[in-house]
């Protein structure tokens, strides 16, 4: 497999940079490892994983949201370390997008505005209350573990690579949310009345994980990208047997107008931006 072929030149790398935000012990890939290695050999290649990066990016800053805020410590920590996780798969992409644009992770995440973004609408949704956060994950950890499960085999090695690594984590982050939904829906009268509400608001947000954009179909010609409307049957395959497991039944909501990959978002992520870049923009090239 070529990401592990990758991981064998990329071993004792991590060692010689590392930093506070290292956390994977060993030679597994880290970010530091990314930004040793070569550029996105193309443009294309390089907005796909910004894409990616970015997805991860605001799902993570939602997430850390409930830190101290969770209804059960167990939760509180559970939460933060998807948070966490997803942070890693963040700086992964962003490190390998930026190095063609010659720009490192914190200007990509601190230094663009609200429309250089190309997450998809249902990372920035807000986190509602508890119900709404599961539903949220649920939908978007499926769709995530699809598309990274594909990814492994990406003719681009450095994608495969960093989609092997955050695979085995996005696995938890499924099991997780199916665990809590069937708490949720086969609880109390009212945490199931809460879960129908969740994913009935998040519903219309689901068309736009299976649109096939220009970028995706080019790169997926060359078998280094996936098209999304090719997950959709098995998404939904998934996600209508852990509804039903849980006593919940699939909204019928229409979709939502919403292009986050062509930079067109609601109003949260603006919101969400302005919290999670002030620092750096007020005290540019500070370190600590």
């Amino acid at each position: 497999m070529k990401s592990e072929e990758l991981d064998e030149q990329l071993a004792g790398y991590g060692d010689s940079v590392a930093s506070a935000t290292r956390v994977t012990p060993g030679h597994a890939l880290r970010p530091e490892d990314i930004a040793l290695k070569e550029a996105p050999s193309s443009e294309d290649i390089a907005e796909y994983a910004l894409w990616l990066g970015d997805d991860a990016l605001i799902l993570s800053q939602r997430l850390q949201k409930w830190v101290s805020n969770a209804p059960e410590m167990e939760e509180d920590i559970a939460l933060a370390n998807i948070a966490l996780d997803l942070l890693g798969h963040a700086r992964s992409f962003l490190t390998f997008a930026g190095k063609f644009w010659d720009k490192d992770e914190d200007e990509l995440a601190y230094f663009r505005d609200e429309d250089d973004f190309r997450n998809l609408v249902m990372v920035e949704q807000p986190n509602g209350h508890f119900g709404v956060t599961i539903a949220r994950q649920l939908l978007f950890s499926v769709y995530l573990e699809l598309l990274y499960s594909r990814l492994v085999k990406s003719e681009d090695e450095m994608i495969a690579a960093i989609a092997d690594k955050s695979l085995r984590e996005v696995q938890y982050h499924v099991d997780h949310a199916q665990q809590w939904t069937l708490r949720l829906g086969l609880g109390t009268e009212e945490s199931h009345e809460k879960m129908v509400h969740a994913f009935r608001v998040l519903w219309p947000h689901v068309e736009e994980l299976f649109i096939d954009h220009p970028l995706q179909e080019r790169l997926a010609e060359k078998g280094i990208a996936v098209l999304p409307s090719t997950l959709r049957e098995e998404w939904e395959t998934r996600i209508k047997a852990v509804l039903e497991e849980a006593s919940l039944e699939v909204p019928e909501e229409p979709g939502a107008l919403v292009d986050g990959r062509s930079g067109n978002h609601s109003e949260h992520l603006g919101y969400i931006l302005m919290e999670m870049q002030v620092l750096a923009r007020r005290h540019p090239g500070v370190k600590w």
